[in-house]
């Protein structure tokens, strides 16, 4: 009977060994996938040395309850420590590109798993389309960091400043479909933004980013990988850490000292994240000489006409579809109005989008839109409209013009029809609105 018992005890303690192996290299495996130092399995099996033969059932237990107990403790530590780790966020930026460096970053990230936030200028990135898809493609954001990066220009006011914002905005916008509400001023903001800077950028719905940790790829030329990986890691840490690289020309130190930078923050259990609109912006605080020297503002009637109405550009409201001539195309929130019963757009962003190409002639002060066989003249200081080649199966509405943001705007139904595509239903939800045309 004993020999029964002890038989029957054994194949319970011998099951009992084989689950908690089990376990243990699931949770051992589990650590090393997530990244954190493996915890030695051996810890957790050695209460079960006793042999079995010469144990009694009351001590056997309460060897086996020990080891689910410190499995379960040292689970729990380790997650524990993961999560508090996972908090600690380190955001890797990239200025100045695309160029034919950021082929060799984005390499990087994707061995390195790692996202990433380039702002980019935007005659660059009207060069090299494809690799602004790449970014999007990877999961990267975009921001903007001004069209050509010239500080004179930039710095001397603040109309200049957000044209080239908007230059570079509709660049991105052509490649990706998206505007990026994110900027990062060319040199950063102190010393270069005033209070105006700052009021009307928030104001027209974008969200600035400096930065805390310079890896300093910028303040010479030629500066060694040695001295940028130095500079990027020798910060103190804290759990939000904003990294500034380059990827523009001439920045071919700055791609070899990557993998050496994400191998520090790795180790020391950051992850990487891109920027969001969502967030919190940050940036510099104002300079002591820019709040002496204030940079003339621009009229109360351009920040109506240009900064007002940008905003809705980011924020909630139905998108409004437009199909014509079998082509479809969407203008956000923003980028259409609604005044006195007639959808408002801007004339060559909507034209390009449904297919048609739109010059503007200098010597005649009109643009001109070539859509099919139709073409339309426009001229907005006369405020006509001339339709050739196009199928008219009544006269033409009178046209309504407006300027914002530097671009004309024009009624939608006078543009449609004028181009022998007449608006044949009007659809409106709280989700969406939609004009169809033939």
């Amino acid at each position: 009977m004993r020999r029964r018992w002890m038989s029957g005890l054994k194949k319970f303690c011998m099951a009992a060994i084989a689950i908690l192996i089990i376990i243990s290299a699931a949770f051992l495996y589990g650590e090393r996938e997530s990244g954190l130092p493996a915890v030695s399995a051996q810890p957790l099996l050695a209460p079960i040395a006793p042999n079995p033969e010469n144990a009694s059932p009351a001590s056997m237990e309460k060897v086996v309850t020990a080891s689910l107990t410190s499995m379960v403790l040292t689970a729990s530590t380790a997650r524990a420590a993961s999560e508090k780790e996972g908090d600690k966020i380190v955001y890797l930026t990239f200025d100045d590109g695309p160029s034919k460096l950021t082929d060799q970053v984005l390499s990087i990230l994707k061995q390195e798993e790692a996202t990433a936030t380039f702002f980019v200028l935007g005659e660059h990135a009207k060069q090299s389309p494809e690799l602004i898809q790449r970014m999007t493609e990877a999961g990267h954001a975009i921001g903007n960091h001004t069209y050509n990066h010239e500080y004179s220009e930039l710095y001397s006011s603040f109309p200049r400043f957000w044209d080239q914002i908007k230059q570079t905005e509709d660049v991105l916008r052509e490649i990706t479909g998206v505007r990026p509400a994110m900027v990062r001023a060319p040199g950063g903001t102190y010393g270069h933004f005033d209070k105006t800077y700052f009021k009307l950028l928030e104001q027209g719905g974008y969200k600035v980013f400096d930065w805390d940790v310079d890896s300093g790829d910028s303040k010479r030329r030629g500066v060694p990988a040695t001295e940028i990986i130095k500079n990027a890691t020798s910060e103190k840490l804290k759990d939000e850490m904003i990294v500034l690289l380059h990827d523009g020309t001439g920045h071919e130190e700055s791609v070899k000292a990557l993998p050496e930078i994400i191998k520090f923050y790795k180790k020391h259990g950051y992850t990487f994240r891109a920027l969001s609109p969502e967030q919190e912006q940050v940036h510099f605080n104002l300079a002591a000489a820019s709040k002496s020297k204030v940079k003339p503002a621009p009229s109360a009637d351009w920040i109506e006409s240009h900064v007002v109405p940008n905003s809705a550009l980011f924020g909630p409201g139905e998108p409004l579809f437009v199909e014509a001539g079998g082509v479809e195309t969407k203008l956000a929130a923003g980028e259409y109005e609604l005044e006195d019963g007639q959808y408002m757009v801007p004339l060559r962003s909507t034209m390009v989008r449904l297919g048609a190409k739109v010059r503007w002639d200098e010597q005649n002060q009109s643009a001109v839109v070539v859509w099919g066989d139709a073409t339309v003249v426009i001229e907005p200081f006369k405020e006509t409209l001339v339709s050739e080649g196009a199928d008219l199966t009544s006269p033409l509405t009178p046209a309504r013009f407006s300027r914002k943001n530097d671009s004309l705007w024009i009624s939608l139904r006078s543009l449609l029809e004028a181009a022998g595509h007449p608006i044949v239903s009007f659809d409106a939800s709280q989700e969406e609105r939609r004009v169809r045309a033939r």
